[in-house]
């Protein structure tokens, strides 16, 4: 069937959509976490306690109570809550934006490089939808837009592929469960990936004195259990997509396993992301040391994205572009 190009405009527009909302949302976030979000940390307040007794001052239940109960002025909090609406409003746009192109192209919207990215960005921000509206930590979405900006800036403009049929290689009922696998585990590491950098950061402040960071971010124990569950959460359905994903070769290609460049770093992508789960269970590795390698886990993600699909040639190679 032809492309319907009317609906193919529309999905384009409101991909722009979306970029825009984001780019509101991440002004929104900036806004709470600079002015409106302020941690005092336990130390700090122990501090302020020793200086008020030694001073003969008021009384340091009543002093310490009033510093914790400081709230930021209305507009910071409400940049937060725009922020939040606007990730909201662009995920809308976002999904509609796939559908539309679903329904322009006759397919499911998950045959190249464009829609593979784009899909991934919207399950990441999914998931950081959830974490804002479940847990305190709504500010940081500060640094989880400009990621996911910046991904979709790169699908829209340096690896856009006009709307078309999938190759014949791809049409496959398998499509629908393999590569829908991949693309929930991508979002997932891309949110786990920056709690893992926001809690080397805190590390590092802790270890320096830095009390400005400390008051804006969480604390390390937060932002390293946060980063856990959504590795703890993308490995098994990244699991689950490579097992599928050899199942379909054996149907297309009569092979379960050929050491394709993509199904090598799949697996290599697999292999970090296990031992980072099972250095955070190991005395001496869990923390700083765990998160490196979850970060190095991030690193072969990109790779297989962008180098595999745009350098290497292998039967995987679907960008499109």
């Amino acid at each position: 069937m032809p492309v319907d190009a009317g609906l193919a405009s529309l999905s384009d527009n409101l991909l722009l959509a979306a970029l825009a909302a984001y780019v509101v949302a991440m002004f929104g976030y900036t806004l709470d976490y600079t002015f409106g979000h302020r941690v005092l940390a336990p130390a700090a307040v122990a501090a302020e306690a020793q200086v008020l007794v030694g001073a003969g001052g008021p009384p340091v239940e009543s002093k310490v109570g009033r510093v914790l109960a400081e709230k930021p002025s209305s507009v910071p909090r409400n940049g937060g809550i725009v922020g939040l609406a606007a990730t909201i409003l662009g995920a809308g746009l976002q999904a509609t934006c796939l559908v539309t192109r679903a329904l322009a192209t006759h397919r499911f919207p998950l045959g190249n490089m464009y829609e593979f990215i784009s899909a991934a960005c919207l399950a990441a921000v999914i998931g950081w939808i959830a974490v804002a509206l479940t847990r305190p930590v709504r500010h940081l979405g500060a640094f989880v837009m400009p990621i996911v900006l910046m991904m979709l800036g790169i699908a829209g403009g340096l690896v856009y592929t006009d709307a078309a049929p999938l190759m014949p290689a791809l049409n496959s009922y398998w499509i629908k469960i393999h590569v829908p696998a991949a693309v929930t585990a991508s979002g997932l590491f891309l949110v786990g990936f920056v709690f893992t950098v926001l809690y080397l950061v805190r590390l590092r402040a802790d270890a320096r004195g830095d009390s400005r960071a400390a008051q804006r971010l969480p604390d390390a124990a937060t932002l390293e259990r946060l980063s856990f569950r959504f590795h703890a959460i993308a490995f098994p359905i990244w699991t689950v997509a490579i097992i599928l994903g050899a199942i379909w070769a054996e149907s297309a290609w009569s092979r379960y396993w050929g050491w394709d460049p993509k199904e090598t770093w799949a697996f290599v992508s697999w292999v970090i992301y296990a031992a980072y789960l099972h250095a955070r269970a190991t005395a001496g590795w869990r923390g700083r040391r765990a998160a490196v390698i979850a970060m190095v886990g991030w690193a072969t993600m990109l790779f297989n994205l962008f180098a595999v699909n745009l350098v290497f040639s292998g039967l995987h190679s679907y960008a499109g572009v």
